[in-house]
């Protein structure tokens, strides 16, 4: 297999070295990292050379809002901005995932869904393969599931905002759903909104589970803001915190005993409250609750850093300590199947052979007027030969195709489907001992990535942190000493990428 990734692949990573290289020069020298990683898995078949695991993560700092219709999120959004960017409304206003990214230009503008479909740059690239495999033909109407629109609001530059539709009255709930569960996946933040004017929490039995019992048993967890919206209704309530006592209760019974809780409301559209007292209390702990969650969205840049270097880190160390010793343990189960299979088969065609040998004198048969008996036997050894390499070869083949099923065609590393398939190819040893492209050198340069990823970290740590005092060098300097001599081209030819995509 070719460790060379296609022409298209080659351009998009251009493209994303010109990005960081203007955006987040830190990040420059990670995308080395996952080329490296990307020829070890093209030799090992867990990636097509039309694939890199550089494409496989959202390198923009990417803040996801979910929640039920008239929750709130759109007016949220809007206050975030300080600007009326989205439609609000009690009832639905929009059915579509609304992508809010930075323009300069002062007018908003509303782009279709194929601007985000067609643009490698952005986390939707080719959402549209995704949405069929759950409804054929439902691809081609990715601009009925997504839109972009700009806004020139500062608060958004250099992150991306999405706005999913509610989960209450959805006509497109399986495609909804995928695209839900692909923005919490590529997410660097994700605030859950609900709606305070809901009596009965527990009648959203559905919206529940998918909002938090489907995110608590994540390991990113962390990254989940609960927010009880539009609190200023329940002020007039004799107990106002009972109200968000029952929220916590129903939030408890779908498993979440820990995480941030926030109870908030927007001033500019919310219900006046008569009570001066009461007033001064809500408004001190949606002050409060606010703060803390404008806080979480401005850290995303830190975070996405600090995701995408430990993506790097968590590849390299599935491939070798979870993908390794997976394809050694099904190539063994393979090697012994195969064998016991073929012992099973050839023993049971000798054994019927002799007993028709002996019934029917079968070797007699094909005692033909023959005048070169040598060349008798140079065809019975010949068709013997052919037989036994057809059968061998179809056991082989039955067997890995029976065994592949209990693979994952997917996983953090690439297609272990795939990687095993290639080990079972029939030019490849029964007896081979490794993996196929898994090699001493395959195991240096997962070691130097891992070790890369640490120091990468450690840069990270020091542009934000500083507990000597010391003054020391830039983080980017600092990071440019990470790059060992043998990737010198390589930091060349990603600038010369990055200066030619420009």
């Amino acid at each position: 297999m070719l460790s060379r990734p296609d022409k298209s692949i080659r351009e998009r990573l251009a493209k994303l070295e010109s990005h960081l290289e203007n955006e987040n020069p830190l990040l420059l020298d990670t995308v080395i990292r996952f080329k490296k990683l990307d020829r070890v898995a093209y030799r090992m078949g867990l990636l097509n050379t039309s694939d890199s695991y550089a494409t496989r993560i959202p390198w923009w700092p990417l803040i996801s809002v979910l929640g039920t219709f008239s929750a709130g999120k759109s007016s949220f959004i809007n206050h975030f901005l300080g600007k009326k960017l989205q439609l609000t409304g009690n009832q639905a206003v929009d059915d579509k995932f609304s992508v809010i990214c930075y323009s300069a230009q002062k007018e908003s503008r509303v782009l279709p869904g194929i601007a985000l479909d067609s643009d490698p740059r952005f986390p939707f690239y080719q959402m549209s393969d995704e949405i069929d495999k759950v409804s054929e033909g439902e691809g081609r109407r990715i601009d009925a599931y997504l839109q972009m629109k700009t806004s020139d609001s500062e608060k958004v530059s250099g992150k991306i905002i999405i706005d999913s539709p509610g989960f209450d009255a959805d006509d497109q709930r399986n495609e909804t759903l995928r695209l839900t569960n692909h923005i919490i996946d590529i997410s660097d933040l994700v605030l859950v909104f609900f709606d305070a004017r809901h009596p009965e929490p527990g009648a959203m039995h559905d919206t529940l589970d998918h909002l938090v019992g489907d995110t608590i048993r994540r390991n990113d967890s962390e990254k989940f803001l609960y927010i009880l919206n539009q609190m200023d209704t329940a002020a007039g309530e004799d107990n106002p915190e009972a109200v968000v006592a029952a929220w916590q209760r129903a939030l408890a019974q779908k498993g979440l005993t820990a995480g941030r809780f926030y109870a908030i409301y927007n001033e500019e559209v919310s219900v006046p409250i008569v009570d001066d007292t009461v007033r001064k209390r809500f408004q001190s702990k949606r002050d409060a609750d606010l703060t803390e969650i404008y806080e979480r969205i401005h850290q995303v840049e830190v975070e996405r850093s600090y995701r995408i270097i430990g993506a790097l880190d968590h590849i390299a160390t599935d491939i070798e300590n979870v993908v390794v010793p997976k394809l050694t343990e099904m190539m063994h189960r393979w090697m012994k199947a195969v064998l016991i299979t073929d012992a099973v088969i050839f023993g049971g065609i000798l054994v019927l052979i002799a007993v028709i040998s002996n019934w029917m004198n079968l070797w007699g048969l094909f005692s033909l007027d023959f005048t070169n008996q040598a060349v008798m036997s140079t065809l019975k050894v010949t068709a013997i030969s052919v037989a036994v390499i057809v059968i061998h070869s179809s056991v082989r083949s039955f067997v890995a195709s029976r065994l592949a099923r209990k693979l994952e065609t997917e996983s953090l590393a690439g297609n272990v489907k795939n990687a095993f398939l290639r080990n079972t190819r029939p030019i490849r040893s029964l007896f081979h001992p490794a993996p196929a492209g898994w090699s001493s050198r395959s195991r240096r340069i997962l070691a130097g990535v891992v070790g890369d990823a640490s120091r990468f970290v450690q840069t990270m740590n020091d542009r934000f942190t500083n507990p000597s005092g010391i003054i020391e060098e830039s983080p980017q300097a600092e990071m440019l000493k990470v790059v060992d001599a043998e990737d010198e081209p390589e930091v060349e030819q990603a600038k010369s990428s990055a200066d030619s995509a420009n």
